[in-house]
């Protein structure tokens, strides 16, 4: 293959290096394109086709079904790995030996409190805030007690900040579910392990004296914070590298993060599952009516949680989490007539010859918003805990972004707007 490309503008052609990756992508470098073409740039929408970077983090081929974290299969690790080992692998690159495990953790515990004076910004959202806003709030706000910058040529100071937001983050998530349902706030139990110590500082109840941990759902938990610890150059995650890139410090960016992921068209998307089960409910629970409405293009109905907008096969997190979904709900054995329609509709999406030719298959948000709802958390939650574990995967990208020393993100536009006017007086006018 030629490793440069060629662009013919007006008939003035121009050569461009190729760029190819470990995984043999290739891609045009063209950015000296304006340089070279006397101003001409390039319009893509969406950044669909579009390298914003080089990352050795995660690699995602959509058309294969194929995630890797730093070359290790999404597969190995949920089955293999803990969800404090992955989120050592994506920050620092590899797989922690026992001893860089028990003092990543040991040294995430003595960061695991919040200044009390965090409580009372929290004390100040109503209880109908919607969570994702408390938290990005309660995130951007860390930076206020702990205002000294990081710097990046420290890896002592950039180490520090990184155990002291995994200390945090977990009990931010926490409040922020409490405050909603009305229970004290609780810290934890530093005895225990990372996801078992979210779960009881989630779940814990005011007039019980021993929280009994329930392995299926700390299994279930720990692997869906797995599945959502990164997933390549997505809206939040180029969010919070753009953010970086401007020397912003670590919790700014997670902060702005955070408010990218909040959208139905990203973190949202298991919420909109759950809320499109409420509606197939509230009018009857038919759901092969509302799988007619979906193959029907006419009909303004949409089926949320089936395909996705990368994975052109399936989502290989959504056949890992499937298996969970089912521990779960057999463990639990919840009755619940909302489950019992999400089970309805992944039966028939797996059998209706439109969903399988099209590929349409329930993903990781579907099983996601289940497992949920079945634990108890509440709806407009389900993002927050997205965010739980996107959480280290920010932290790497934000991370590599400052060792690689990237320039300010500066996008250009093509304007369309009206050209050169003479001012008016208002008289005039």
């Amino acid at each position: 293959m030629a490793n440069t490309a060629t662009i013919e503008i007006n008939g003035q052609k121009n050569e461009f290096p190729l760029y190819t990756g470990t995984e043999n992508e290739v891609a045009i470098d063209i950015s000296k394109l304006r340089g070279t073409t006397g101003g001409v740039t390039t319009i893509d929408p969406g950044y669909k086709n579009t390298g914003s970077c080089v990352s050795g983090i995660t690699f995602l081929d959509g058309e294969k079904g194929i995630l890797r974290y730093r070359g290790y299969s999404i597969e190995e690790l949920a089955e293999k790995a803990d969800f404090l080992e992955v989120a050592y692998l994506l920050i620092f690159g590899d797989l922690p030996t026992t001893a860089e495990l028990d003092k990543f953790h040991a040294d995430i515990k003595k960061h695991a409190v919040v200044d009390d004076d965090v409580k009372k910004i929290l004390d100040a959202f109503p209880k109908s805030a919607h969570p994702m806003g408390v938290l990005s709030s309660l995130t951007s706000a860390l930076t206020a007690f702990n205002p000294s910058s990081v710097n990046v040529e420290s890896e002592e100071e950039m180490y520090n900040a990184i155990v002291r937001i995994l200390g945090k983050f977990p009990i931010l998530v926490a409040w922020t579910m409490r405050k909603k349902l009305g229970l004290p706030l609780y810290y934890g139990d530093s005895s225990l392990g990372y996801v078992e110590n979210i779960l009881k500082m989630m779940f814990k109840q005011p007039n019980e004296d021993k929280y009994t941990q329930n392995p299926i759902l700390v299994n279930a938990l720990d692997k869906l914070l797995i599945l959502h610890a990164d997933h390549e150059q997505n809206c939040s995650t180029s969010t919070v590298r753009i953010v970086g890139s401007s020397h912003a410090g670590l919790f700014a960016s997670l902060s702005a993060g955070i408010s990218a992921l909040w959208g139905p068209l990203h973190g949202g998307a298991n919420q909109a599952v759950l809320e499109m089960l409420e509606a197939i409910k509230e009018d009857g629970g038919d759901t092969k009516k509302y799988m007619g409405k979906a193959k029907d293009k006419a009909d303004p109905f949409r089926l949320m949680g089936f395909g996705h907008r990368v994975y052109k096969n399936f989502d290989p997190r959504a056949k890992i989490i499937k298996v969970a979904a089912d521990e779960v709900l057999g463990d639990l054995g919840v009755q619940d007539p909302i489950l019992d329609i999400a089970k309805g509709l992944e039966k028939e999406a797996l059998e209706d010859q439109y969903f399988v030719d099209r590929k349409l298959y329930p993903n990781v948000d579907f099983y996601s918003g289940i497992i949920y709802r079945a634990m108890g958390i509440p709806v407009d939650m389900f993002t927050v805990m997205f965010a739980l574990g996107r959480l280290p995967g920010w932290i790497a990208q934000w991370r590599e972004m400052r060792l690689r020393k990237e320039p300010i993100g500066r996008p250009r536009q093509v304007y369309i707007g009206e050209n050169e006017r003479a001012f008016k007086a208002i008289a005039d006018r």
